[in-house]
């Protein structure tokens, strides 16, 4: 199987956690996609009642598009359960996120989540993090000041670009510096140190946020849970 196939594969097998009733935070991404193709059709072909609260605008308009009733973070009490991609996970169960650059909205959604499950493609297990590059959410004013501290820092940093070159525009208007690192040997000193610089507006290291991950491997979808 194809990348494409595992992702498919543990998109459609993470539905099974959703029952009747729920608020479901709608991660972003390409396994999340097929989640949400997956949930919309138990939402036609079983009557399942749901309400969505989205984590991007891309999320957002696949999901109007099947009928999936929607409503913002802070229209609900709760919410019952997100299910949301990674960009790489540790062995102890860490994560960086914001590869689709919706690190902010996924965060605030994860944070007021009652359960969060990640699913992924094999290609995203990792024993330590680090090999993806770190996103860090910047506001634009000072982003160039705060570029020159991270490389001051040895931190590696690269702004993120859309596909015409220019800075790639966040959905909350905010610019994407990339701390391209190899090794996180201490990930909540780093997070510690990253949110307390002036003008960041929330960094990609999703951590003790998830017991649960699914994932996508040539014999079929694994669950994993954290000890």
């Amino acid at each position: 199987m194809d990348q494409n196939e595992l992702k498919k594969l543990v998109g459609e097998k993470s539905v099974e956690w959703i029952k009747d009733n729920m608020t479901v935070g709608l991660g972003t991404g390409s396994t999340v996609y097929y989640m949400v193709e997956a949930l919309g059709r138990r939402i036609k072909d079983e009557g399942l009642h749901i309400t969505g609260v989205t984590t991007s605008n891309r999320t957002a308009k696949q999901a109007q598009a099947l009928g999936i009733p929607l409503k913002s973070v802070d229209e609900v009490e709760k919410i019952d359960l997100t299910i949301d991609g990674a960009d790489e996970i540790s062995a102890d169960f860490q994560g960086i996120k914001g590869g689709g650059a919706a690190l902010l909205f996924e965060k605030i959604v994860a944070t007021n989540s009652d359960k969060v499950i990640w699913i992924v493609d094999e290609s995203k297990l990792s024993q330590q993090l680090g090999s993806f590059p770190l996103p860090v959410e910047v506001i634009p004013y000072g982003s160039q000041k705060l570029f020159a501290k991270f490389e001051a820092k040895g931190l590696n940093p690269s702004f993120r670009k859309n596909d015409q070159g220019g800075l790639l525009l966040t959905d909350s208007d905010n610019y994407i510096i990339d701390l391209h690192l190899g090794s996180i040997d201490h990930p909540h000193e780093l997070a510690e140190y990253l949110i307390h610089q002036v003008g960041v507006v929330e960094h990609g290291l999703f951590l003790d946020m998830v017991n649960t991950v699914i994932v996508g491997r040539q014999n079929g979808p694994e669950v994993l849970e954290a000890r």
